[in-house]
C-alpha cells in the first residue's frame, strides 16, 4: 500500500501547518483567548505515550507470543485490563484472526506498542462488546474490504479511543458506535476513511483534536466511480456528533461528510485544509451548526477536474445538498447555521444545492432505499399521495433554513491557480425532469430553494473577486446585483473585489 506523492508545494504547506500547530500547542492559547481551530491536534507521530510499566491490575500481554492478545481476551472475564508491553504484537495467520473484547475491557499499550495486521488479517477488534476502552496503541496493516473497519468492526456501543495512532490500513481504521468517544488519535494514511460511521441507531459521537491525515490512499472512488466513498470521514444516519477542534488536511476526497439522514451535528473550531475535496459536505441531512473553523486550499483537485471538463458546477468549500433546518427533527438548532468560519484560498465558497430529482422513492436518489425523516415507508411517495400536503413537502430532502452570517471570505486568484469557475458563491437547483410522475419537475425546486426555503446570507466579509450563482449555474450575478430583488441577500456584507 503506498502513500500518493505530494507536490513539493504542499509538502512545504504541511511542513509550515505542523510547525504553527505544533508552535501554539506549546504555548498554549494566552489568558482570555479562545483556542485556535486545530490547535492541539497535530498529534501524529507525537500522540500521547502509554504507561512504560503496567498497572497493578493488568494482564500483561507479550508481544513475543504470537495471537497473545486474542488469547488473553478469551482466557480472562468482562472488565479485565490488558496492557500491552513494548513491541509489534501479531494476530493468527487467519484472515479472520481478530480480538473481540468483551464488555468493559480496557487495551493499553506501552510505549512503541504495535498491533499489526501485516496485511493478512482483515480486522483488529470486533464483536458489539460495550464500552471498550482503547489507548496509546498503533495498529497498522489491517486489510478489511471497502467500506468496513479495523477497530469497532461491529459497531460496538460506548468505546473510548484516545492517543491511538491508525494507519496504513485498507478499508477504514475505525468505526463508530453509539456515543463513541476518540480524541488525540492519528488517523494516518488508511486505504479508504479514517472514519466510518455508519448506520443507524448511532448518537452522540464525539470526535475531538485527532488528526485526520493522507486518508483514501486506495483512491477508491476511482474504482467506484460515483460510489460517494472516500475521504478523511464519513457519517451515514448518526443523530448527535461533535467534530471539535480536529486537524483535518491532506485527503484525498473531503474532509468532513456527512450523508444520508444525519441530523444534530456540530462542526466547531478544526482546522480543515489541503484536502482535494471540499472541507465539509452535508447531504440529504438536518439541522447542524458549522462554526468557528478555518479551511484552507480545499478542493482544488476537484475545482479543476470540473473546470477541466467545462463543467460549471460551482465546486464548494462548504457543500450543503439537499439538506437544512427541520424543526420537526429534534436537534440543539433547527437550521443549518454556519458562522464565524474562515474560509480562505479555498476553490470556492458555500454553495447551496438541492437536485429537484432526488427525493424519496425517486430513482434518482442516490441514497437507495432510505426515505426522509418525516416519511416511515418510501412506498408512501408516490401518486397520488406525493401531489398533496404533507408528502408533497415531506417526501423532499430540502435545502432549508440554512442561516450563512458573520464568516470571513479570502481569495486570491493568484494563489489558488484559477481565473474562472472558481470564487463562486451559490444557491441553485436544476430543471427537475425525472421521473415521469414526479410532482417537482420543471423549476419548482429552483424557485424554492432560491426564493422560498429561507436561504440566508448576511453580515459576511468578501474580499476577492467573488461572484454568486442563483437559480441556476447559468445565473452569474455580481455582489451588487445579488443583494438587489429579487434575491436580497448580504445584508450588511462587506465586499473587497482585492484580497488585502
Amino acid at each position: 500500500m503506498t502513500t500518493r506523492p505530494r507536490t513539493a508545494a504542499r509538502r512545504a504547506v504541511l511542513v509550515l501547518g505542523v510547525l504553527a500547530i505544533v508552535a501554539s500547542a506549546c504555548t498554549g492559547p494566552q489568558a482570555d483567548e479562545p483556542p485556535k481551530p486545530g490547535e492541539g491536534a497535530a498529534v501524529c507521530g507525537s500522540t500521547q505515550r502509554g504507561p512504560a510499566q503496567p498497572p497493578d491490575d493488568a494482564v500483561v500481554v507479550d508481544p513475543d507470543v504470537p495471537a497473545d492478545l486474542t488469547t488473553a481476551t478469551q482466557e480472562n472475564p468482562a472488565g479485565t485490563t490488558f496492557w500491552l508491553a513494548t513491541g509489534t504484537h501479531i494476530l493468527g495467520n487467519g484472515e479472520y484472526d481478530q480480538v473481540a473484547p468483551k464488555n468493559g475491557n480496557t487495551y493499553l499499550a506501552a510505549p512503541g506498542a504495535i498491533l499489526d495486521g501485516r496485511e493478512t488479517n482483515r480486522y483488529a477488534f470486533t464483536g458489539k462488546a460495550a464500552d471498550v476502552t482503547i489507548t496509546h496503541l498503533t495498529v497498522r496493516g489491517f486489510v478489511p474490504p471497502v467500506n468496513e473497519g479495523v477497530v469497532n468492526h461491529d459497531s460496538g456501543a460506548g468505546w473510548t479511543l484516545e492517543h491511538n495512532t491508525l494507519a496504513d490500513n485498507a478499508g477504514a481504521a475505525l468505526m463508530a458506535g453509539d456515543k463513541q468517544v476518540m480524541r488525540g488519535n492519528c488517523f494516518r494514511d488508511n486505504g479508504q476513511y479514517g472514519l466510518n460511521a455508519c448506520c443507524g441507531e448511532i448518537t452522540d459521537v464525539t470526535l475531538e483534536r485527532n488528526e485526520f491525515v493522507g486518508n483514501n490512499v486506495d483512491d477508491v472512488e476511482a474504482d467506484n466511480p460515483g460510489c460517494g466513498c472516500t475521504g478523511a470521514m464519513k457519517f451515514w444516519d448518526i443523530d448527535g456528533a461533535d467534530i471539535i477542534g480536529n486537524w483535518i488536511h491532506d485527503n484525498r476526497g473531503p474532509g468532513i461528510w456527512a450523508d444520508t439522514n444525519n441530523n444534530d451535528f456540530l462542526i466547531e473550531g478544526n482546522l480543515i485544509e489541503d484536502n482535494d475535496g471540499a472541507a465539509i459536505i452535508y447531504e440529504t441531512s438536518y439541522n447542524a451548526v458549522i462554526k468557528d473553523n478555518t479551511m484552507r486550499r480545499n478542493a482544488w483537485v476537484t475545482g479543476r477536474e470540473f473546470a477541466d471538463n467545462s463543467d460549471n458546477f460551482p465546486v464548494a468549500t462548504i457543500y450543503i445538498s439537499e439538506s437544512g433546518g427541520e424543526p420537526r427533527v429534534p436537534a440543539r438548532t433547527d437550521q443549518i447555521e454556519i458562522t464565524g468560519n474562515t474560509l480562505e484560498n479555498n476553490w470556492s465558497g458555500i454553495t447551496l444545492w438541492e437536485n429537484a430529482d432526488r427525493f424519496c422513492n425517486s430513482a434518482a436518489n442516490t441514497s437507495t432505499g432510505a426515505c426522509t425523516l418525516l416519511v416511515d415507508q418510501p412506498k408512501r411517495c408516490s401518486r397520488p399521495g406525493i401531489t398533496d400536503q404533507p408528502l408533497y413537502d415531506d417526501c423532499r430532502w430540502k435545502t432549508q433554513r440554512v442561516d450563512i452570517h458573520h464568516n470571513q471570505f479570502v481569495l486570491d486568484p493568484d494563489v489558488v491557480g484559477c481565473r474562472v469557475l472558481c470564487a463562486r458563491m451559490a444557491v441553485l437547483a436544476n430543471f427537475g425532469t425525472f421521473p415521469d410522475w414526479s410532482p417537482y419537475q420543471g423549476d419548482v425546486v429552483r424557485e424554492a430553494i432560491t426564493y422560498e426555503q429561507d436561504n440566508r446570507w448576511h453580515a459576511n466579509d468578501y474580499r476577492g473577486p467573488w461572484t454568486f450563482l442563483a437559480f441556476d449555474t447559468n445565473t452569474s450575478i455580481t455582489f451588487t446585483q445579488w443583494r438587489a430583488a429579487p434575491y436580497q441577500q448580504d445584508a450588511g456584507s462587506t465586499f473587497a473585489p482585492v484580497s488585502e
